[in-house]
């Protein structure tokens, strides 16, 4: 799936992902490839992202708030950093 972040001033990120973990209003939510459409608004937390399933490790960005979007296996997220 296409992932792209989003801050109040300019993208920050933009790549194929294999797998993304956001922190939702009533707890972590993984998102991949083909997910049900979606909007959740996102509370305080850090976005992990695994770009490649063989990947050990997560890239983080930390934010205040925002809102992610799932549709036609694009995840398109807001935030304030």
């Amino acid at each position: 799936m296409r992932t792209i972040i989003f801050d109040s001033r300019e993208q920050i990120y933009k790549h194929e992902t294999y797998q993304v973990v956001l922190p939702g209003e009533d707890g972590e939510f993984s998102v991949r490839d083909f997910h049900q459409p979606f909007l959740f608004k996102l509370r305080k937390g850090k976005i992990k992202i695994k770009e490649n399933e063989s990947d050990e490790e997560h890239r983080i960005f930390s934010f205040k708030d925002g809102l992610a979007r799932f549709k036609g296996n694009e995840l398109l997220i807001l935030c304030e950093t």
